[in-house]
């Protein structure tokens, strides 16, 4: 059986309205919408959950309070992203450990120190004190 052309929402609604006001019966209101009974008795409990909107299809149902309300929401998201890739790059780029501590190494060595190949060069660390300590 081939499926009746699509009625659209406000001449639901119209027959729906028809119907609850007595002034049709389900059968009648199938006959005349070329529809089954069935889809007759759904229109009805559609209305009455949600009046005329609730027989609009699809995307029509949202208000434009909520497309602007998610399109805001998008925006959002994705400027935190931007912000979230900024700040992870800016913390790859600070290398934390490129400026040693001044306690990194013992007093008065340098790098061409007479320690070279001695102890203090192995991972052992003497600390030497300035004079009149």
């Amino acid at each position: 059986m081939a499926r009746p052309p699509v009625m659209p929402p406000e001449e639901k609604a119209k027959l729906v309205l028809h119907l609850l006001s007595g002034e049709l019966s389900v059968s009648q209101a199938a006959r005349q919408a070329g529809v089954s009974e069935q889809a007759i008795g759904n229109w009805k409990r559609q209305f009455i959950a949600a009046g005329s909107q609730g027989l609009e299809g699809g995307d029509r149902q949202s208000s434009e309070r909520e497309r602007k309300l998610n399109a805001q929401i998008t925006e959002l998201k994705t400027a935190l992203g931007e912000v979230y890739v900024q700040l992870r790059a800016r913390r790859a780029a600070v290398d934390y450990h490129a400026v040693p501590s001044q306690t990194s190494k013992p007093y008065g060595v340098t790098a061409g120190s007479a320690f070279r190949g001695s102890a203090a060069s192995s991972g052992y660390r003497e600390v030497l004190t300035p004079a009149g300590d």
